[in-house]
This record gives C-alpha cells, structure tokens and sequence, in this order.
C-alpha cells in the first residue's frame, strides 16, 4: 500500500541529504513530489533521477514563497528541511563571544525566517482542504546548548517553538492541518564534510563525533525520512505539535557501551 498516494508533498532544501531521502520516499510511497532548492543544477538532477518535478526555492526570499505559492498552489505536505549550520564554506568562530552579527543573521535566514515562511505557504495551501501535514526539521541541537554552533542551535530551538505555535494556531481555526517537529542528530550527509574532511583522519573524526551516541554511528538521511512519512501520512492525523528525536539514543540520559 503506498502510504502517501494521492498527496501532493513540497520539501525543501531536497537536493541532497535528509531533503533527497524524503523526496525520494514520498515519491515510492506515491506521493506527487515538488522538489525545491536554491541549487538549481542539483535540484533539477536529484527530481529528474527521482521522477518528479523541481522549482527553485531560496527559503528567506518571500518573493520566492510568493511565486510558489502562484505554481503550486495546493499541497497536502509541506516539508520544511533547508537548513545552514554555517560552517558551509569552512570553519569559523561561531561560538557566543566571537560569532559576528552578519554570521548570525545568515544562519536564521535560511533555518528560521525559511521554516516562518515554508509555514506561512503551507497554511495558504492547506487551508481550503482544511487538513495537512506541515514537518519541520529541527534538530538535536535545538535541544540542548551547543556552545561552537550558537546560531545553529539558536535556530533549530526556535523552529520547535514555532512549530508548535503553528499547530496550535491551525487547531484553533478549526482545520486539521497538523504541524511536527524532527530533530535528528548525527546523520550523515553533506552538511557534515566541512568537519569530517577527506584526510586521512576522516575516521577518526567520524568516530569521534559519535562517541557519546549509544548505537555509536551517524544515522542515515533515510532512517530521517521513514519518520516523515509516517507524519505526513493518513496514519498520524491525531499527531500535532510534537517533536520526535532521532539521535541513537543521545538524549535518553546517559550513553551505554555495548555488551
């Protein structure tokens, strides 16, 4: 039974990474997939190796939203993935004593103002039908303090709160537009090779970036998408303004070795 047929899903940022997975499952689960990304090049190559369609989308440009919003103007899931860690051209001070405004600024753009706005179209779209699913994903990191990436994390808790303000608010116009939160943790994509490198310590470092994680591995893009398709499916309509962790076991209490 494919889950999602008859959906029309837009997702964010799904050039690559979790954004890619996602599409790519909702589209075997025979959802009509809107791949968009500010990558033009690969947006078009990750919809055509899917089968699907691409529009170009700059999450923090409301212009952009608005041109959306006129070419798909329905949709019944809207998957708010772009996201920057702010690390994308190389590593820089982004801890709270040294981390310039500018810096700061350009990382919410993208994860903050984008999921606002991926909120504010989903609704627009949703709404006439008066049921959906809108999935924001946040991140492990907007659940505790990361003191080397304070706009990431500052970002990423702030798309939990919002999220369940929008659930909150669709509920309260009477619409059964549901809106959730993922927060994954270490999952291996290409947001994570300025800090894993191509060295010769590119293990070392892998492994050291999941030692405090119980199942001591990155998960993987579609371990994030198996998630999203339960809560943009028929299967979760009693599911709003929560949040699911997808971390190995990270914030359980207390990491265990293995037997």
């Amino acid at each position: 039974m494919q889950r999602l047929k008859d959906k029309t899903c837009v997702i964010t940022g799904a050039a690559r990474g979790i954004g890619r997975a996602i599409a790519q499952r909702f589209h075997d689960e025979g959802a009509t997939v809107v791949v968009t990304d500010i990558d033009d090049v690969a947006g078009t190559a990750t919809a055509t190796a899917i089968g699907c369609r691409f529009e170009p989308l700059d999450v923090g440009e409301e212009s952009d939203w608005s041109r959306l919003a006129a070419c798909v103007p329905v949709a019944d899931v809207v998957v708010n993935n772009a996201g920057v860690t702010g690390f994308e051209s190389g590593m820089t001070r982004h801890d709270p004593e040294h981390a310039s405004l500018a810096d700061w600024r350009a990382v919410h753009r993208i994860n903050l103002d984008g999921t606002f706005l991926g909120c504010r179209y989903a609704i627009g779209a949703m709404k006439a039908a008066g049921a959906g699913s809108i999935i924001n994903i946040s991140s492990r990191s907007g659940l505790v303090g990361i003191p080397g990436a304070a706009a990431y994390a500052s970002s990423k808790a702030a798309i939990r709160n919002h999220s369940k303000t929008v659930a909150l608010y669709c509920a309260q116009q009477g619409w059964q537009i549901r809106c959730n939160s993922i927060h994954p943790a270490a999952i291996l994509t290409p947001m994570w090779e300025p800090m894993l490198g191509d060295g010769a310590d590119r293990e070392e470092r892998m492994q050291a970036l999941v030692a405090d994680t119980p199942l001591r591995r990155f998960g993987l893009p579609e371990e994030v998408a198996a998630v999203a398709v339960t809560l943009a499916s028929d299967e979760a309509t009693y599911v709003t303004g929560t949040e699911i962790t997808i971390d190995g076991g990270l914030l359980a209490g207390s990491a265990a070795a293995p037997g």
